[in-house]
């Protein structure tokens, strides 16, 4: 019974590895099966790679070069201000902000919407679970 019991706790840590709540879990899962679709060598996402879409400057839809760490901060424990508004916006890290990556519908919006400021476009399944994956990591 003992090891019935272990088993399932860590069967259960496991399957929660990424540390996203049940919803926002279902939602990777659903990135990754569309991302898997777009490239069959697809494996995971990847942290590093949701590093480099976070910094990387362009010119957004403003027209003026912006990244999504252009309105969020280079450190993301840290609140930061929007650089059109003004606005201020809470830390995204997880680890400051437990409210950060538990909505699913707040979490699509967003991202769709910080997307289309810096790119200009949707965000691809693969790009939004790399920039989630480096979110979570901070």
């Amino acid at each position: 019974m003992k090891k019935q019991l272990a088993l399932l706790i860590v069967s259960g840590v496991l399957a929660n590895a990424g540390g996203f709540n049940p919803s926002m879990q279902g939602y990777i899962d659903s990135l990754k099966v569309e991302a898997k679709k777009s490239n069959n060598s697809f494996a995971d996402f990847n942290a590093k790679r949701g590093e480099l879409i976070f910094t990387s400057k362009h010119i957004g839809k403003r027209g003026r070069e912006i990244s999504c760490a252009s309105c969020h901060g280079a450190n993301l424990s840290l609140s930061s201000q929007n650089a059109f508004t003004n606005k201020s916006i809470e830390p995204l890290s997880p680890r400051t902000n437990p409210k950060r990556l538990t909505n699913v519908q707040d979490v699509q919006k967003w991202l769709k919407r910080n997307f289309n400021d810096v790119y200009k476009r949707e965000g691809t399944p693969q790009e939004k679970g790399d920039v989630l994956y480096y979110i979570k990591s901070k």
